[in-house]
């Protein structure tokens, strides 16, 4: 591989032995939708699924871009007034320290 810049022509040497040899089919299950898909990987897994009739190593997620809501569009509802209340209920000795230092400044 080689590159020019400004005339002068740069060899690259490509580093041999790095990349792992063991790439074969795995399964990948999506455990919240029970989605399967195949693909080459080294991922280890003592696990297996049976897709099809044939056998593959399967590795399991808890999530996937069949589930994940920015591929989905899907928005989880998240209880935010409770944790607002929470938040609050968890700090407000602190927010009423700081009021009473404010009512004492003014009163000077």
């Amino acid at each position: 591989m080689s590159a020019r810049r400004n005339g002068c022509v740069k060899v690259f040497k490509m580093r041999k032995d790095i990349h792992p040899e063991n790439y074969r089919i795995v399964a990948f299950k999506d455990m919240s939708n029970e989605e399967v898909f195949l693909t080459k990987s080294t991922a280890d897994t003592k696990e297996t699924l049976e897709v099809e009739g044939v056998e593959y190593p399967l590795v399991k997620l808890e999530i996937s871009r069949t589930s994940h809501p920015f591929y989905t569009g899907k928005a989880k509802f998240l209880d935010t007034a409770g944790r607002i209340d929470k938040f609050k209920n968890k700090y407000k000795k602190f927010v009423k320290e700081d009021k009473v230092e404010e009512d004492k400044e003014e009163e000077k």
